[in-house]
């Protein structure tokens, strides 16, 4: 597939959000290659089928994995007949990376592969996995599902134009008191001055709708994001509290003409001879507003319905603000403003719709509605159209509701809300504590602030791994200077400097004091922990649980006198050397390392 929008390298912050951005919301117009279609492979993958692959198969493994029927294993290499086949499973080429990687293909009674032979069976098997990942359909297919709750709260914001938080979120980890966040400038500021909302008394000076309590945080899926399709289901008695909600958003006592950029427009009665038309000012004020909640135009029958309320409302002596308030509370309690889907069927090979394509960009990259210029370029089918496109997608980089996805993605995918539950021990560690909170609130603003930097001034990705630079409070700066404790400054606001970074064993997201932290115990650091973030987060490569028949290392608490008699006087590198030689833990271990690393 040619791809106009689609970067070929991430070589720097932005690259790598717009290629995001393409497979989340270009991706439904992409060509879709289907089973039927013939795919013209490269030479060099029918190359390295026929004299490395085939030959492979038939010598070292068709014995145990071939024959249909009479394998051992669960894979038939037997129907692996041409390098379309192959290309067309890769999942079985990245199991194969693995096994014969780590030395466990061909097993022990087969003839074995020399080590070069084996590293260049891998190498060719990497090339042909890049062929096939490039080559797999992209299907429109989207799981129906609901918001998040931080997605509800800024939906509404949007809808509403409030001025004010609808309900406090602790899912946003970080709050900006000095207006520091400005994506058009390019360029973060030497000094910022930010709260941290979980452990932080934020809730008193953050305004919000009073009354308005939101609905449980949603739980996070096993990658560490709360957006996932199948968690984000909506139960009866969910449904009940969204109606509640909605209800409580509407009648709070702060959701009024100076909190609502809309209320002139929306809320406001009519006044002289336009009280006679009031069926047609109802009308022109619904049509717009549930096409805005809705996100794309709405049936004559559907508005009529809406516009039939407020008129029953209103035949009931119901003020006419009372009764906007009611038909708005039922349209951000519909199952319409509520769930994210496609209308189109996503087995009929129709490319998205341009509403549903504005809907993905502003949810990915705003975590809210799009907005009247998005809904203008969807009507008139220009949004889909590259230039356009890019455009879009550029302005919506610099705007400030950018803020959102970095309230959102960073700490989800670092997974820092981890360190709230960091209880270093008192007598080890008393420098973590101080004045009733701990240390966790500036460790975790590094690596926020960090990746911050790195989308606004556009630096190279490579600095979230290993930065010349970083943000921290005098406090931070002291421990990664020489352990002290500086000045914690007060509980609700922290003021954070930028910095060079000069010693490389600091820069980056990976050895911040936030990640050490939450990956360590009471007493020290935990080396299957940390390893198992690294390979999860950094490498999106999770290992899998451990058995629940394996007895964890052999651990020496740090105040003990001396160790255990049968681990003396051994490290704990020593000890899980010992922990991998034993049989039942060998293999697993062994698996993860590859022989061309």
């Amino acid at each position: 597939m040619s791809d106009p929008i689609m970067p070929r390298r991430f070589n720097d912050a932005l690259t790598l959000v717009r290629s995001l951005v393409f497979i989340v919301s270009f991706g439904g117009f992409a060509a879709r290659i289907e089973a039927s279609e013939v795919v013209t492979l490269p030479r060099e993958v029918t190359d390295i089928f026929s004299s490395v692959l085939q030959p492979l198969f038939k010598d070292h493994c068709v014995a145990c994995l071939g024959q249909n029927n009479t394998t051992e294993g669960e894979v038939d290499l037997f129907t692996l007949r041409t390098a379309a086949d192959i290309v067309a499973r890769p999942e079985l080429i990245d199991d194969l990376i693995t096994v014969i990687g780590a030395g466990y293909m061909p097993p022990e009674d087969e003839a074995p592969l020399e080590s070069i032979n084996r590293r260049r069976i891998v190498n060719d098997l990497k090339r042909i996995l890049a062929v096939a990942v490039q080559t797999q359909p992209m299907s429109t297919r989207t799981p129906i599902r609901r918001m998040n709750r931080l997605q509800y709260n800024n939906a509404v914001q949007d809808l509403f134009e409030l001025n004010v938080e609808v309900f406090p979120l602790r899912e946003r980890m970080m709050r900006d008191l000095s207006n520091y966040f400005q994506p058009a400038s390019g360029k973060m500021p030497p000094q910022v001055k930010v709260a941290s909302r979980p452990l932080g008394k934020f809730q008193i000076i953050e305004r919000h709708l009073s009354g308005a309590t939101p609905f449980p945080q949603d739980l996070r899926a096993e990658h560490g994001f709360d957006n996932r399709g199948d968690h984000l289901t909506l139960s009866p008695v969910l449904m009940e509290s969204f109606v509640r909600l909605s209800r409580s958003i509407v009648e709070s006592p702060e959701f009024n003409a100076k909190s609502s950029g809309i209320w002139v427009d929306f809320f406001e009665p009519p006044i002289g001879d336009e009280v006679e038309t009031i069926d047609v000012i109802i009308l022109d004020r619904l049509r717009p507003f549930l096409t805005r909640a809705f996100r794309r135009p709405v049936e004559d029958a559907v508005v009529q319905r809406y516009v039939s309320y407020v008129l029953s409302q209103l035949a009931m002596n119901i003020s006419f603000v009372d009764a906007m308030k009611s038909v708005a509370a039922a349209a951000i309690a519909s199952p319409r403003f509520l769930y994210l889907y496609d209308l189109n069927d996503a087995d009929s090979g129709e490319p998205l719709d341009e509403f549903n394509l504005a809907s993905r960009l502003s949810f990915f990259l705003w975590g809210s509605i799009p907005d009247e210029e998005l809904q203008l370029l969807a009507a008139t089918k220009h949004l889909h159209e590259p230039e356009v496109l890019r455009t879009q997608v550029e302005r919506m980089l610099r705007d400030q509701r950018l803020k959102r996805f970095c309230d959102s993605f960073p700490s989800q995918w670092l997974q820092l809300e981890r360190i709230i539950s960091s209880e270093p021990d008192p007598q080890l560690y008393p420098q973590f504590y101080f004045a009733k909170y701990r240390a966790s609130m500036h460790m975790m603003l590094e690596p926020l602030l960090l990746f911050e930097t790195v989308l606004i001034e556009n630096q190279s990705i490579l600095q979230l791994i290993d930065s010349d630079f970083s943000y921290r409070s005098d406090l931070l700066d002291a421990w990664y200077r020489d352990g002290s404790k500086g000045n914690a400054g007060p509980p609700t606001q922290v003021i954070l400097h930028r910095v060079p970074v000069t010693d490389r064993r600091q820069g980056g997201v990976i050895t911040s004091v936030a990640v050490l932290t939450m990956t360590s115990g009471p007493h020290r650091t935990k080396p299957i922990s940390r390893g198992a973030w690294l390979a999860t987060v950094i490498l999106n490569d999770p290992p899998p649980p451990p058995p629940a028949d394996v007895p964890p290392p052999a651990d020496v608490p740090p105040l003990a006198d001396k160790p255990s008699p049968d681990e003396d006087h051994l490290t704990l590198r020593e000890r899980f050397v010992a922990h991998r030689e034993e049989a039942a833990c060998a293999g697993c271990h062994q698996l993860r390392r590859s022989v061309d690393s």
